[in-house]
């Protein structure tokens, strides 16, 4: 046999070096190809920066097209992997790629539009290390590319969080920070079919700074395509409110929407969000409950 290898995020030239050991220890002549599609070179066309002022880390809309062909495919709930150029002193922040050395593994990030926008949106929230380097992703998109710079990404299908089978139930989004991405591209896809009765419930951390396109939110609120909206956030009150708390709150009508076909998706921290709302969800549902959501597809999960 041979020495283990790691993989890291589905790296193609470490799966390629998997398989080439495998086929020879098999002692076929032939190789399958598993890499997965191949990166593309994107254009950035525009980026936002959302929450000036926040006590938190900057968060940007970034928009983007693929130059000189059609827009690819995608659905709600897909992601878009991003590889972001290392440079010589080992971070993303120059001015533009001609300098790296490398390219950094793929990070994921959710996909806030449809193909029917003609962009393909991004929602990004500056990771800063604890020196104050900006994270090499999120600090590339975020402030090394230049508006009409170019990016490698390629779409990663998540099938967990697309609509599938729950295209025409109830749906109640549960989300925090940049989480709303995902959550948005759903609440699009469901707008275009005129399937109503959304229930959002979002958090972040300041009503002033923090909420991301509210244009879009309170057009939904105004049209009905949003039955109910719950806010959390966090900082403007003495005592901290988060996402499990508005649905403690709102117990007896989760109940309800439950009972008549709801499906529950979830995006947003794991660290900060994830555990805290399946526990409160299991606390009001009971976890049996919880677990056949779950086998049944209509408990969907996006933390990270």
């Amino acid at each position: 046999m041979f020495a283990p290898l790691e993989v890291d995020n589905g790296d193609p030239e470490a799966l390629g070096d998997w398989q080439h050991r495998v086929a020879h220890l098999a002692g076929s002549g032939e190789e399958p190809d598993w890499r997965g599609p191949a990166f593309a070179p994107w254009t950035l066309v525009h980026r936002q920066h959302l929450n000036p002022g926040s006590t938190g880390q900057p968060v940007y809309h970034l928009a983007l097209t693929l130059p000189h062909a059609p827009l690819p495919t995608w659905q709600a709930g897909d992601l878009v992997q991003v590889q972001a150029p290392v440079m010589d002193g080992g971070d993303s922040n120059g001015s533009d790629g001609g300098d790296s050395t490398a390219l950094a593994p793929p990070r994921d990030y959710s996909i806030a539009s449809l193909p029917e926008d003609g962009q393909l949106h991004l929602l990004v929230r500056q990771q800063r290390h604890p020196d104050g380097r900006p994270g090499l992703a999120s600090g590339w998109l975020t402030e090394g590319l230049p508006v009409g710079g170019q990016v490698a990404l390629r779409l990663k299908s998540h099938a967990n969080f697309h609509l599938g089978d729950n295209a025409a139930r109830p749906l109640i989004l549960i989300g925090n920070g940049t989480g709303l991405a995902g959550l948005k591209a759903l609440l699009q896809a469901r707008e275009a079919r005129g399937q109503g009765r959304n229930w959002l419930i979002y958090g972040e951390r300041q009503a002033a700074t923090d909420l991301p396109y509210p244009e879009t939110l309170g057009h939904w609120i105004r049209s009905g395509h949003l039955s109910r909206v719950d806010l959390a956030f966090s900082r403007d009150q003495a005592e901290k409110v988060y996402v499990q708390h508005k649905l403690a709150q709102a117990a007896d009508e989760l109940r309800t929407w439950v009972a008549d076909g709801a499906a529950l998706y979830v995006s947003g921290s794991a660290a900060t969000m994830g555990k805290a709302v399946d526990d409160t969800l299991a606390a009001i549902l009971g976890r049996d409950a919880l677990d056949d959501l779950l086998a049944a597809g209509r408990y969907r999960r996006d933390v990270y």
